[in-house]
């Protein structure tokens, strides 16, 4: 694969960065307009997550809802948002990933709707499964999209937005859920928490169609592909570029393997499950080892495999991909063992909560947007700052809780969640341009896919091992004791993976550091 350092940008006119032109269309489409539509849909899918954590007592009273079945509104997203991020990315990469987008984005619209609407548990769990089926098709093509029309410091930048949403996303959840519930009651609040999600998804999807550039599509379909197709390759004999002949190949057993593989890796975890069920682990990684070779012969026959491997061949997506689940196995629990150590073991409100982990999002925010500017040559080094501080966080509020029982509010605890925030949006930003900057454009929503795919894996896994660790130690002492005990062996464990992520993030910048001397000798 080509590095794409040493490609040129394609559809993008001398006379002004900001505008793409696509083949087939005199039409000139806007950078900042395209992330706009592509962030907006990203912020409403990753806080769909992060605040449902604050609703499950006031649902679970609405709906008469099991534990069982509490836990299945978070499982179910998870999992169906998992399973198809590598075959939407794929078929975003060859179809077109706009039209990919826009059908994502009306698929979680209406569920989110209906999940808001539901009369009952089962029906909420089936619906939520379709949300998070919606979040999985849009998600990849946002990375492909980016991938494809931003380049250079620019793209580095669109990449820092994008770590902004995601951290603001986790940290903002809970606010936005705790104020609907403040407002609206129990019963109304946790129903708009979704329903939110419609009207905003129906602007989207008018400004997906508006401004989205639609290239690859007008070379499939309707009735002047034949002359986008010609400019198409007009255009990138122009760049010097080679375009082999179109060829749609779907790789279905490449689809198929993967996505019961993710499903047989996840679903164990998912709440409390049957003994038998852990059976499907270890099956799932049989799978997952069949897949693998799989698309290995696949391509060795001269087909186009659902994921070149490739790409795990660039280093920088590898140690990238590798350095965020392991963080992830840890980091995306702080905030559900926070929330149950302080509801439920300390008694404070939902709205505090949300108020209390504010600061976080605040300086994700600006994190993000600093480690943007330096995440293309200094990325390496970035991550490494940011796990080193995402560390210094939550040892600080790990001490802090330790405190409570001696007298010391709360709220302090904003301090360490705030140096927690910068560590996560600096590393959100860095670690994503990291990822995706010697990925072809062509193989963007893939290569995202896969990444995110690999984040989901991590936070399933790690979710049920930190949770149980949590609950654990609070039956292992009886009283409020528990709650102080099972949170520091929990946070005990996150820290273990944020330091393995740390290593992996040194031997990451090291290696970079080799290089650059090699090529200055």
């Amino acid at each position: 694969m080509t590095r794409l350092s040493e490609q040129r940008q394609p559809n993008q006119p001398h006379n002004n960065p900001r505008h793409i032109r696509v083949a087939g269309t005199d039409r000139i489409y806007d950078r900042n307009r395209l992330l706009l539509v592509l962030l907006v849909p990203l912020m409403m899918t990753m806080i769909q997550v992060s605040s449902v954590t604050n609703i499950l007592p006031s649902l679970g009273e609405a709906l008469d809802a099991s534990p069982s079945q509490l836990q299945w509104v978070l499982s179910g997203y998870a999992l169906a948002l998992g399973i198809v991020l590598v075959p939407s990315g794929r078929l975003g990469d060859m179809f077109g990933r706009s039209t990919v987008f826009v059908i994502g984005s009306v698929i979680f619209s209406l569920a989110s709707l209906l999940v808001g609407l539901a009369t009952s548990a089962p029906m909420l769990n089936v619906m939520r499964v379709l949300q998070g089926f919606g979040a999985g098709v849009l998600s990849p093509q946002t990375t492909g999209l980016i991938q494809q029309y931003f380049v250079g410091q620019a793209r580095a930048k669109a990449f820092a937005l994008f770590g902004l949403v995601v951290s603001m996303s986790v940290a903002t959840g809970p606010v936005m859920s705790g104020v609907l519930i403040a407002m609206l009651g129990p019963d109304q609040g946790w129903r708009w928490s979704f329903i939110i999600n419609f009207p905003l998804g129906v602007v989207g999807i008018i400004m997906a169609i508006k401004w989205l550039p639609f290239g690859k599509e007008r070379r499939h379909v309707g009735r002047k592909k034949k002359q986008a197709r010609h400019e198409y390759l007009t255009m990138k004999k122009a760049e010097g570029q080679e375009v082999k002949p179109t060829k749609i190949d779907l790789d279905p057993v490449g689809m198929v393997l993967l996505a019961f593989s993710v499903l047989a890796i996840m679903l164990p975890f998912m709440g409390q499950q049957p003994a038998w069920m852990w059976l499907l682990f270890p099956l799932g990684l049989l799978l997952l080892s069949a897949w693998y070779f799989w698309e290995k012969k696949y391509k060795a026959r001269g087909r186009e495999p659902m994921v070149d491997l490739e790409l795990f061949r660039i280093k920088t997506f590898s140690y990238a991909t590798a350095i965020a689940a392991v963080m992830f196995l840890g980091s995306t629990s702080i905030f559900v063992v926070l929330a149950l150590f302080l509801q439920n073991g300390m008694d404070v409100s939902a709205l505090d909560y949300g108020l209390m982990v504010l600061p976080n999002a605040l300086v994700s925010a600006i994190a993000a947007v600093w480690a943007g500017k330096r995440a293309v040559v200094h990325g390496r080094g970035v991550q490494v700052i940011a796990l080193v501080l995402m560390l210094v966080g939550i040892i600080g509020s790990l001490l802090l809780m330790w405190g409570l029982d001696f007298g010391i509010s709360y709220w302090w605890l904003m301090l360490p969640l705030a140096i927690l925030g910068f560590g996560q949006g600096a590393m959100g930003s860095a670690n994503q341009t990291q990822s995706m900057l010697d990925v072809p454009a062509e193989h963007g929503g893939t290569a995202g896919g896969v990444m995110q795919t690999a984040q989901r894996i991590a936070t399933a896994i790690g979710n049920a091992v930190i949770t149980a660790v949590f609950l654990l130690g609070i039956r292992w002492y009886a009283g409020d004791q528990g709650y102080y005990f099972g949170v520091i062996i929990s946070f005990l464990l996150i820290i273990a993976f944020v330091m393995i992520a740390l290593v992996l993030a040194l031997i990451f910048w090291r290696d970079g550091y080799r290089q650059r001397h090699a090529q200055a000798v």
